[in-house]
Order: C-alpha cells, then sequence, then structure tokens
C-alpha cells in the first residue's frame, strides 16, 4: 500500500470498528437486567476489544455486492458473536487453560467457569437471532470451529504433518474468516455475481483464513504478552503443533507472503466480473495487506 492509502485504510478501519462496536453495545441485551450476570459476561465477552477483522471483512465483501448497511451490520454482529462465544468456551480450563484475552482477564476468570459457558451459549443463540434476514454458511458447528477445536486437542503432544495441520486449523480458523466474507458479499445482490467471482472471494477467503493462523502463530513466539494481549508463547509450552513448529519461524513467515499473493490473485478474479464496481475490492486487499503486515 502506498502511504496514502495506507492512511486511508486506516481510518475506514477505525471509523468502521467505532461503529460496530456502537451497533453491538447498543443491541447486544442491556447491562442491569435480569439475569444480570450473564449478560454482564456476554458483554464483557463481545465489547471493547479485538482487532474486529471478520466485522470488518463482512463490511469489505458487501461492497461487492452492494448490501446494504443494515444488512451488514447484522452480518458483521453475528459473526463477531459468534467469534466471542468461541474465545470464551477455548479459553476455559477443559479446553486451553488460559487466563487473558484482548489485555483483561478472561470471561472464566472474572465471572466464574459456569457463568462462562452459559455466556458462550447464549452469545452463539444470540449470533442466530440477530442475523434473522442473511443466511450463513456453516461455520460454528462440527465441521467448522467445534470440529476444529476438537481436532486441535487431539493434536496437542502430536506432530501432525501439514495437511492434518492446514484441516485442523482451515475448521477451527478459517470457516469463520470464510463465512464473514461470504456473508457480507450475500447480504447485497449475490445472484448478480458470476462463478469467478464467487470463486474468488472464497479463495481469497480460504487464504486469508490460512494467512491468518499462520501470522497468529508467528505472533506467539515473537510478541510479548503485554504487545498480545493474550498469553504469549503458549503454543510451545503446551505442546501444540504449529505453522512455525512445523516450518521453522522463517518458513512460516515465507508461507505468509504466499498466501498473500493468493489472496490477491483471488481478488484480480473478483475485479474481473463486470457486475463487481470499480474499486469494490480495495477494502478486502488491504485488510490482507494488514494480516500479513503483523508478521514482520
Amino acid at each position: 500500500m502506498t502511504e496514502a492509502s495506507e492512511n486511508d485504510f486506516k481510518v475506514w478501519m477505525t471509523e468502521t470498528a467505532r461503529h460496530f462496536e456502537w451497533y453491538a453495545d447498543s443491541t447486544l441485551p442491556k447491562p442491569g437486567r435480569e439475569p444480570r450476570r450473564l449478560i454482564g459476561a456476554m458483554r464483557y465477552a463481545v465489547l471493547g476489544g479485538g482487532k474486529r477483522v471478520r466485522a470488518l471483512l463482512a463490511y469489505a465483501a458487501g461492497a461487492v455486492s452492494g448490501a446494504s448497511p443494515e444488512a451488514l451490520d447484522r452480518a458483521a454482529l453475528a459473526l463477531e458473536l459468534v467469534h466471542a462465544y468461541s474465545l470464551v468456551h477455548d479459553d476455559m480450563p477443559s479446553m486451553d487453560n488460559d487466563t487473558l484475552r484482548r489485555g483483561k482477564p478472561t470471561v472464566h476468570v472474572q465471572y466464574g467457569e459456569a457463568t462462562a459457558m452459559l455466556a458462550g451459549d447464549a452469545l452463539q443463540t444470540e449470533a442466530f437471532t440477530v442475523l434473522a434476514a442473511v443466511e450463513p454458511p456453516a461455520a460454528a458447528g462440527v465441521r467448522g470451529m467445534c470440529g476444529g477445536q476438537a481436532l486441535d486437542l487431539a493434536m496437542v503432544g502430536g506432530h501432525p504433518g501439514e495437511a492434518e495441520l492446514l484441516r485442523m486449523q482451515a475448521m477451527k480458523t478459517g470457516a469463520l474468516i470464510q463465512a464473514a466474507v461470504l456473508c457480507g458479499a450475500q447480504a447485497g445482490d449475490w445472484d448478480r455475481l458470476g462463478d469467478g467471482a464467487r470463486g474468488g472471494l472464497a479463495a481469497y477467503a480460504d487464504a486469508l483464513g490460512v494467512a491468518f493462523q499462520v501470522v497468529d502463530d508467528i505472533l506467539d513466539c515473537t510478541q510479548d504478552t503485554a504487545t498480545l494481549g493474550k498469553t504469549a508463547g503458549k503454543d510451545e509450552k503446551d505442546d501444540k503443533p504449529t505453522w512455525v513448529s512445523l516450518l521453522g519461524l522463517e518458513g512460516a513467515r515465507t508461507r505468509a507472503r504466499e498466501l498473500h499473493d493468493r489472496a490477491n490473485a483471488a481478488l484480480a478474479l473478483v475485479s474481473a466480473d463486470p457486475a463487481v464496481p470499480e474499486g469494490a475490492v480495495d477494502r478486502l486487499a488491504q485488510i490482507a495487506d494488514y494480516v500479513i503486515a503483523r508478521s514482520h
């Protein structure tokens, strides 16, 4: 990105995230209502933190198909609710047993394990309530995040090959990235897009989903806890297979760059569709730049 386009992207990202935070705050169950503790835990899990990459992807993909702001708000919030629920459960003692998330105590530390479990369940249900008019791709069930987390737990202490690691992370992380892009695009006039544009969006999301996890693995072993907002070095400590343990640090960085190139090539297919407005894929390209830039 040029300096001007990078600044423009940062402004868009900041303003879009701020708008999303307002929408999420105004749409989630209000504090002070019963059951107060559960509602407090739900809001604590969702609001006031996170990069909002999934929401940003939905908003950016909506530009390709001319989606309405209202439909994109619903899609973005539903995606972030599902993501938040997955983090609440993932952090619990029976899973990854982590105590820090987004720079603050994890939900089970702050509210107790029982409330955290209920909060995660409630957030998943809330996502479908919010979504309503937008039909989502499968992302959270046995073929998505839940299945991916089960594979992740089974791999601890093992030495899976690249295909096994890719399958697990495509389910655990990539499925919701894929849903973010496709929900955003399907919130608009999806039917007017040709097969090339639809396939390009799916290929972009697939490459970005893997890249996001590769970068996350790199950051886990190169950044400190204060920078990450979660416990650094935990993957190695827990003997979890990662792209760094499989490829080495420089090999993982090379893989991230390859995936970046693949994402951009996929967006070229989207841009070639005459039904796609000029410049409509720019934000998607900038999000890919942002994700990859974090690895250096």
